[in-house]
């Protein structure tokens, strides 16, 4: 075990502590790379010192040639270090757009399968400081708000009995790859970080202009760590303001009823978030951000706000201010519905922050699965191995 001061070990040691009694296992999410390569073999001296219960898992996505010699010897390197190891193919037919999405959301369900075949109660993955700017400045560009700049969540819920960790995300990408170096660790690379059919490529080819300019990916994850902290604040606000303005006995078809004055009398942001949540709440379909302003604040608030009634439709819901100032939502006519979640489909510019590129609102991240038919998310999901 390396002295103490060690980044490295220091960031994972916490981590393999935090398991459930029910599922005390992890899981680790290793590609290859120089970051997930140091998370393993990190794991491999905590596991040894602490009698942590550590397995490790490779998706192979099958995208290019290689792939799979790549897992397999990832799987060796592994059972070298004394850890079970598993090979999670994603097989069946790929998307021709969307591809990274797709995978992303194929690679954490997999993960998730994976966590429950084995009782672990953990994932872990190598994301690292680099990777959340990446994230940060990809959502800046498809205009998100503060749920989205906050990028990648240290932790979070995958699906339940069933934690996301990222240990590394304060470290810097040089970091892990200076750990490796130094201990004679050999790792892979992975040729789609630098094709320039990809986002993130994209980015990471235009860091130095960037850093010249000062925005460098400390102050990005800075930013990040901001984000999230008023974007909680906010959301929690929204949350008290929403069990506020909730009226008992729902009629005329309604799924939930509201207080109109007290929804008018909320800061915009504030607003904006309350019925956010009353929407998922009610049952509604993921909704654009964009959509979401132009219902609240350019018709719903303003209408509270002149006593005027109004009926509009998003996420499969209508939503009704009426005269007496109540705000009703319930189930949107089939067509209107039809045509919301024909809309939702529409698929994203190709090239980062070409055209209407969609952001989204709600507590929900966009680095992980799809969440099911009610959430809500902010910012633009882009994967990242």
């Amino acid at each position: 075990m390396s002295g103490p001061g060690d980044p490295v070990l220091d960031a994972l040691s916490p981590w393999l502590g935090l398991s459930t009694r029910d599922r005390p296992g992890v899981l680790l999410a290793v590609s290859g790379g120089p970051d997930s390569t140091a998370l393993m073999h990190a794991a491999a001296i905590l596991g040894r010192a602490t009698g942590a219960s550590v397995q490790v898992a490779t998706v192979d996505h099958g995208l290019r040639p290689g792939s799979d010699a790549e897992a397999h010897a990832v799987s060796q390197a592994a059972r070298t270090l004394g850890l079970p190891h598993a090979i999670l193919p994603w097989s069946g037919p790929k998307p021709g757009t969307g591809l990274q999405d797709a995978a992303r959301n194929a690679r954490y369900a997999l993960l998730a399968a994976q966590a429950e075949a084995i009782g672990a109660g953990l994932i872990l993955t190598a994301h690292t400081q680099d990777d959340q700017a990446e994230t940060v400045l990809m959502r800046l560009a498809a205009g998100s708000s503060l749920a989205g700049l906050a990028g990648m969540r240290a932790e979070r819920a995958l699906a339940p009995g069933l934690r996301l960790g990222r240990p590394f995300l304060h470290l810097p990408k040089s970091a892990l790859v200076a750990w490796c170096q130094a201990r004679g660790i050999p790792y892979l690379r992975d040729p789609t970080n630098v094709n320039p059919r990809f986002a993130r490529a994209r980015l990471r080819a235009a860091w130095p202009v960037l850093e010249r300019e000062g925005l460098t990916p400390a102050r990005l994850a800075r930013l990040a760590e901001r984000a999230a902290r008023d974007e909680a604040a906010l959301r929690s606000a929204a949350a008290r303001a929403l069990d506020t303005a909730l009226l008992p006995g729902a009629t005329g078809g309604a799924v939930l009823c509201l207080d109109g004055a007290a929804l008018a009398a909320l800061p915009d942001a504030v607003a904006l978030r309350c019925l956010d949540l009353a929407l998922s709440r009610a049952g509604g379909a993921p909704r654009r951000l964009e959509r979401l302003e132009a219902l609240v604040l350019e018709s719903l608030l303003p209408a509270l706000r002149r006593g005027a009634p109004i009926r509009r439709t998003l996420a499969g819901l209508l939503v009704a201010a009426e005269a007496d100032g109540t705000v009703r939502l319930a189930p949107a006519p089939p067509r209107r519905r039809r045509a919301a979640d024909a809309a939702l489909a529409a698929g994203a510019p190709e090239l980062l922050g070409n055209g209407d590129t969609p952001a989204y609102i709600g507590e929900v991240c966009t680095d992980g699965p799809e969440q099911p038919r009610g959430g809500s998310v902010l910012g633009v999901a882009h994967a990242k191995d």
